[in-house]
């Protein structure tokens, strides 16, 4: 069994490297060893800038922004329990799950 520390103080988690990218908002909440993630957009989290592409593109990014919260937090996908997709367009559906069943 892998064992992984999810960082056990609570408070907000903020990946370094998205300062200054104009996210106003906690990327995470850590409470009694949990994990809450916000919601991820397809920006990069260097440049703020929203990924070139359609929605495989935002798909793989918005997953990636997810990776380096849990990261941060001290967890990973393999923990989630839970995830949430909102797309506005149910056409692209399928091509955003070929990309998620690759996570």
């Amino acid at each position: 069994m892998h064992h992984v520390h999810v960082r056990q103080n609570p408070g907000p988690i903020n990946i370094e490297t998205s300062k200054g990218t104009g996210i106003l908002h906690n990327q995470a909440i850590v409470a009694n060893g949990v994990v809450y993630c916000s919601g991820q957009v397809p920006a990069d989290l260097t440049t703020g800038e929203i990924v070139a592409g359609g929605i495989k593109e935002y798909t793989h990014q918005c997953i990636r922004n997810l990776q380096a919260v849990l990261s941060e937090a001290g967890s990973g996908l393999e923990r989630a329990v839970k995830v949430n997709v909102f797309i506005t367009d149910m056409k692209e559906f399928a091509v955003m799950n070929e990309v998620y069943v690759l996570y």
